[in-house]
């Protein structure tokens, strides 16, 4: 299935498998935080950011999450594929944010919606350090556009 046609930022199909529903057969919460990771690290690893056989492609894969928020709006109950809209709010010398969608298949339905604040890390160290050349220009084909005012 073709990912929905989307104005800005990138939609990656994940699979919700039977074991990611709670007991009433509802997406559990804790879930989706999975989940917005398995979409996001396919787009990062088509792009030559990643981890390979246990190392990293490049330094950026060393990061942290330090906020994750999602907002409800109707249950996905039940597996299969779920559309992960997600996009770049912001980058900042060591940090991005990304907003993000869970959405049917066909886009129609927005299930969830939130935004995840990372931070690039020193891997020495573990204090916040600027994101490489490389991947400052991955992240531009993320960045949504400013708003225009009319």
């Amino acid at each position: 299935m073709a990912p929905p046609a989307v104005a800005f930022g990138h939609v990656e199909h994940v699979t919700v498998h039977f074991d990611d529903l709670d007991a009433v057969g509802i997406l559990h919460n804790a879930r989706y935080a999975v989940l917005l990771e398995r979409a996001l690290t396919p787009y990062w690893a088509a792009r030559g950011i990643s981890f390979q056989r246990g190392s990293a492609s490049a330094p950026d894969v060393f990061h942290a999450v330090r906020e994750f928020a999602i907002t409800f709006r109707a249950p996905i109950t039940a597996v299969g594929p779920v559309a992960v809209h997600f996009w770049l709010e912001h980058l900042g010398t060591s940090s991005a944010e990304y907003g993000f969608q869970f959405r049917s298949p066909d886009g129609r339905v927005v299930h969830a919606e939130g935004r995840r604040a990372i931070v690039r890390l020193d891997p020495a160290t573990l204090r916040p350090t600027a994101w490489t050349d490389a991947a400052r220009a991955v992240a531009a084909t993320l960045l949504r556009p400013a708003p225009t005012s009319d």
